[in-house]
């Protein structure tokens, strides 16, 4: 389930919106908290199906920490290995189904 998670969702969500969004839209502010602002609402957004509050600020919040992380280290691939941990660690709390994991409480 991990991998599964990590490779379908994890690698494209960081490939999009951090790799893609960085190189496409950081030149459009010189302040780097209202660029990470916008990065974190556009994440956000991206988890609005799920039609959960919760979802929407958790994936704020995870998106504030995930552009601050990929500024800092420039790894596509440690920004996603950080996303994809603290997902299984949601599941494994028992939030999977909040978040449209498969095989969470139903």
């Amino acid at each position: 389930m991990s991998l599964v998670y990590t490779f379908v969702s994890v690698i494209p969500q960081e490939f999009v919106y951090r790799s893609f969004f960085f190189k496409r839209y950081q030149g459009l502010t010189s302040s780097y908290i209202i660029f990470a602002a916008i990065s974190a609402v556009t994440f956000s957004f991206a988890h609005f199906f799920l039609n959960n509050t919760l979802v929407f600020i958790l994936t704020f919040f995870g998106g504030i920490l995930f552009t601050s992380s990929y500024k800092k280290h420039g790894s596509l691939w440690l920004v996603s290995a950080e996303h994809s941990a603290y997902g299984v660690w949601l599941f494994t709390i028992g939030l999977g189904d909040m978040l449209a994991f498969p095989g969470g409480p139903q």
